[in-house]
């Protein structure tokens, strides 16, 4: 948890200090800095800012550097200082780094703003990074397979893109990189479908609280990027052709996505023509009692506005139980035939997510905020949130004994 926070030069939070708790709230106008304030946060955790990718668009005019420290409750202390350049220094208890992943892993944040509200409609970057998110923080061998499988799909797409036509050196050199690649996307693969089945209840106590009236007709699936059933470096070796006629790789871990299904739980609603009609991304099912067709479509093309901010909330907020799961209690029948609680413990603690709500009251009704800020006072996580107003207060005071309240006006912050 983060202690003490310090930004200079990001925006226009020319020296910005404070001192936080378990929950903080950034009251300010559009414009006065209280996102720029979340952004420092995922800047010093991710290594990126989740506003734009360009360090120059976020360091502040006529300054060379933005720099963000932390100290967290453990004493240590964190800090990323991003230039102009895109050159990156991180520090961690004043030693240089050279891994974002080493202050990833000390300081795992969590965004809901508005910008995430799309993910369903958008590609599906945003989706695997929701799961990638997850198991990172929970499979310590994921990082590195990941790290290699994205080095040599980088060389492959770049060696497609010089020529369609490979001398014989150039396609063994390929071969080697695809029997890597395909090494690299067991493993991944591997991690990811563990930690999305660990996923799976979670998401749907989340969806049974805040899009009830679904509870039974919203799931999840996961899809790979390939045909896990075969090595990837055989369906590589298969598609060459056509991957160099386009210049780039169609298939692996990097095309994998996570898809929200919704299904007709009554089967009034569904129709013949209901499944003539449907599209291609539809499969038509057929429930066993009444032999009739029931719809399975993308939630996506059934939801509103509304139900679809609700359902973003619930894979973000779903995420948390999950991380926090550290220790597993179950069951141990004895010879005796009485039941022994077992605990089965990660080697070390985790570390204590952030969670950055920007702006919620702009995009979720009083119920659903009201049901998010209840489960994440129950969770041993911080939170960071910011509002136009003031309203959100009483509901904070309900929460939590403690919050603290800080006024962002022009880039400078006064307690409240």
């Amino acid at each position: 948890m983060i202690e003490r926070l310090q930004i200079s030069h990001l925006r226009n939070l020319t020296q910005v200090s404070l001192q936080s708790a378990a929950c903080n709230v950034i009251i300010g106008a559009n414009g006065s800095g209280k996102t720029s304030l979340l952004e420092a946060i995922f800047l010093l955790s991710r290594g990126k800012s989740f506003r734009h990718h360009q360090p120059k668009r976020y360091i502040q005019h006529h300054q060379n550097a933005a720099t963000v420290h932390a100290r967290l409750n453990d004493s240590s202390t964190l800090a990323i200082q991003k230039q102009a350049d895109a050159t990156t220094v991180l520090r961690l208890n004043q030693t240089t780094v050279y891994n974002q992943s080493i202050l990833t892993e000390q300081l795992p944040t969590l965004l809901i703003d508005p910008s995430t509200m799309d993910m369903l409609e958008q590609g599906s970057a945003s989706r695997r990074q929701l799961l990638d998110w997850l198991v990172f923080h929970m499979k310590q061998g994921f990082h590195p397979q990941w790290v290699a499988y994205q080095r040599l799909l980088k060389q492959r797409n770049s060696l497609l893109k010089k020529s369609r036509h490979l001398t014989q050196v150039q396609l063994a050199e390929l071969k080697s990189w695809d029997k890597g690649l395909s090494n690299h996307a067991a493993l991944i693969h591997h991690y990811r479908e563990r930690i999305f089945t660990e996923w799976q209840p979670y998401f749907a106590e989340s969806i049974a609280q805040l899009l009830p009236a679904y509870a039974e007709q919203l799931s999840l699936s996961y899809n790979a990027g390939y045909d896990t059933s075969v090595a990837l470096e055989a369906q590589l070796n298969e598609r060459l052709e056509q991957d160099l006629q386009l210049g780039y790789t169609r298939i692996g871990n990097h095309r994998a996505d996570i898809h929200v299904h919704w299904r007709s739980s009554d089967i009034s609603e569904t129709t013949s023509d209901d499944v003539k009609d449907a599209n291609s991304n539809s499969t038509a099912n057929t429930d066993l009692n009444t032999k009739l067709p029931i719809l399975k479509e993308q939630a996506a093309n059934v939801l509103s506005r509304g139900e679809k901010k609700l359902l973003i909330t619930a894979l973000r907020l779903s995420q948390l139980p999950l991380l926090l799961n550290d220790e597993k209690t179950t069951l141990a029948i004895g010879k005796d035939g009485n039941s022994d609680t077992v605990l089965n413990s990660h080697t070390k603690p985790r570390a204590t997510p952030v969670v950055l709500l920007d702006d919620i009251t702009a995009e979720l009704d009083d119920r659903a905020i009201d049901i998010l800020l209840s489960t994440l006072a129950q969770l041993p996580c911080q939170v960071f949130m910011t509002s136009l107003t003031e309203d959100i207060l009483p509901l904070v005071h309900e929460y939590w004994s403690e919050p603290k309240m800080f006024h962002v006006k022009q880039g400078s912050l006064t307690i409240l």
